[in-house]
């Protein structure tokens, strides 16, 4: 999406050139293979034509919860239409309380646990293994960002602008004290303190579900100012944030980044729509910590984004 808004330069510009300039930028992408331990024959059907679902994961070892680099923190689906027009983003709780596949790749899986824990349990497919039994949406196409390079991508871009609804105190800042205060209102946040606004949960009572909302905010932001002028205009601006970007992100190995961005060109923060996948809030499984989803609400929910229609009442 990213390289898809910079594609806006290639009027009245060498198309070659810029073809060029941004092929190189996305050869500088590094790959996984997300789909090779993926049985076939446990995956849902695809139904929905040209509409598109890409698995968006995200890892920040740097999050005091996050005791090995192996746990995705972050797990969203992202919905293209089938008109390539708008999008959908849902975000499940790292928390949420799931059937974990058995790994093909080793003894763990085949029982109920986090759903983060299928990424240190059998890597990006036990990932796309789970996600597709849980909602009944086929994956097709994988991304994951690497937190510890997101700082670059915001700075790359001079900052974002975002609106914080509530002042808060971050106790697991990046600052030399491990503590920020934020500031209720509008204002432009550089790398250092956006990554601190989209890690924090402790402050706020509904936790997880408030840091899930602050990284809709955040993407919605940096897509909006990867598109501006400001940034499509700036040959020096440009190229550092796709570079940023480019080091910061892998993507499956059956990704033409190139072709997929010239379809998504024309998208912008205001094509997306953000949801929260359904749940009945947290509880406790053992002793256990838990996202409990609500079942009754997660099919119908799951229904509507595989067949591109539209999504019922959403939980935020």
């Amino acid at each position: 999406m990213i390289i898809a808004a910079s594609l806006v330069v290639v009027i009245g510009v060498s198309l070659l050139g810029v073809s060029l300039w941004l092929n190189s930028v996305a050869g500088d992408v590094k790959r996984v293979d997300a789909f090779k331990d993926v049985p076939e024959a446990d995956r849902p059907t695809k139904v929905a034509g040209n509409a598109m679902n890409f698995l968006l994961l995200g890892s920040d070892t740097r999050d005091p919860d996050s005791k090995d680099g192996s746990r995705s923190d972050t797990i969203i689906i992202l919905h293209l239409d089938k008109g390539h027009k708008k999008a959908q983003m849902v975000s499940i709780p790292r928390d949420t309380w799931v059937y974990i596949p058995k790994s093909q790749t080793s003894q763990y899986g085949n029982t109920d646990a986090k759903i983060n824990a299928a990424y240190a349990w059998g890597g990006v497919p036990l990932v796309v293994q789970t996600v597709e039994k849980f909602t009944g949406v086929r994956i097709d196409h994988v991304a994951i960002v690497d937190f510890s390079g997101f700082r670059e991508i915001v700075d790359a871009l001079g900052g974002v602008e975002i609106n914080v609804t509530e002042s808060f105190n971050s106790t697991h800042s990046l600052n030399p004290d491990g503590k920020r205060h934020f500031d209720k209102g509008l204002q432009t946040m550089d790398g250092a303190m956006a990554l601190d606004y989209s890690r924090e949960r402790y402050a706020f009572k509904d936790g997880d579900f408030a840091r899930i909302q602050h990284q809709q905010q955040v993407i919605k932001a940096i897509l909006n100012k990867a598109a501006s002028g400001g940034t499509l205009t700036s040959p020096t601006k440009l190229n550092s944030f796709l570079h940023a970007t480019a080091d910061a992100v892998i993507v499956d190995d059956t990704l033409n980044i190139f072709d997929m961005a010239m379809e998504l060109r024309n998208l912008r923060g205001d094509d997306l729509s953000f949801y929260t996948s359904p749940t009945k809030g947290t509880g406790m499984i053992g002793s256990q910590s838990v996202v409990l989803a609500d079942n009754d609400k997660v099919k119908p929910f799951y229904d509507a984004l595989r067949e591109d229609n539209p999504i019922p009442t959403p939980t935020k």
